[in-house]
């Protein structure tokens, strides 16, 4: 009764784990997921300037987290939530921030 066990892989020959992308590492990463700043604000429904400040500074204003979890699971982006956008909120940017 010692027959062989098969191995399984959890992805195909083709797929392995070190190819398949997990979520951006910055806003500007983010926001370079789009073909442009123009569609990145199209989809999230902001204006062209507000997306562009939003990857310069490097944080999404929270009043557009909504827009961007739904924008970015629309476009299959893995990984972004809110937690993922409060986590990567700029240090730098917040300085000098009114509460």
């Amino acid at each position: 009764m010692n027959e062989p066990t098969a191995s399984v892989s959890a992805f195909p020959a083709s797929i392995s784990a070190a190819n398949v992308p997990g979520p951006p590492t910055s806003i500007s990463g983010l926001i370079d997921s789009w073909q442009s700043i123009g569609a990145f604000a199209a989809d999230v429904g902001c204006g062209y300037e507000a997306a562009r400040q939003m990857r310069r500074r490097g944080r999404i204003a929270p009043q557009h987290w909504p827009h961007v979890v739904a924008a970015s699971r629309r476009r299959g982006i893995a990984g972004i939530s809110y937690e993922w956008l409060a986590g990567h909120r700029a240090p730098a940017a917040m300085q000098g921030e009114a509460a």
